[in-house]
């Protein structure tokens, strides 16, 4: 049998019998400063993205074949997922049993390169300088080395916050 009286399901909610349906109300939501500043670079980097959504669709309009230059489609595409990877970064960031500078520079630091990437393809799609900066030839400087670091810190700093919700949640 159902309880008739609320119990608490985390520290921002509450469920409770309702007329034969179990209800929900969320009040205030407590959340730790370091979650609150990767929520709000997740809605910023989504707001980026709604923006290169628009320069996106006015190149589309504008074109004959109804394309957009593939560096303003990739930054656009780019900026929706990364806005998305950032709230799942929030989430690991709120769980995780790590102190708070730990927990915001691990997320910062995947944060940093994801605007980064975000940035070079827009800077591409703004100066329509290549369709494929790996094509040999369009290189730009250093293009290599920045992949590389990257690769390691987006899968070192999503590890830290792994290994924060791990100790936080299951340990």
């Amino acid at each position: 049998s159902w309880p008739t009286s609320s119990w608490t399901l985390s520290r921002s909610s509450h469920r409770r019998w309702c007329g034969g349906y179990a209800t929900t109300s969320l009040g205030r939501v407590e959340l730790g400063g370091d979650t609150k500043a990767v929520l709000l670079a997740a809605g910023l980097i989504f707001l980026w993205a709604l923006l290169l959504g628009v320069w996106k669709y006015r190149q589309m309009a504008a074109s004959p074949e109804g394309l957009a230059h593939p560096y303003v489609d990739t930054a656009h595409r780019a900026a929706l997922l990364y806005s998305f990877a950032t709230l799942l970064l929030a989430t690991f960031v709120e769980l995780s049993g790590f102190g708070t500078a730990v927990n915001l520079i691990a997320a910062f630091a995947v944060i940093g390169f994801f605007a980064a990437a975000i940035g070079v393809y827009t800077a591409h799609g703004i100066l329509r300088d290549t369709d494929n900066q790996f094509r040999a030839g369009n290189e730009p400087p250093g293009l290599h080395q920045f992949m590389w670091a990257l690769v390691l810190v987006e899968i070192a700093g999503f590890s830290v916050l792994l290994a924060g919700f791990v100790d936080g949640q299951i340990f």
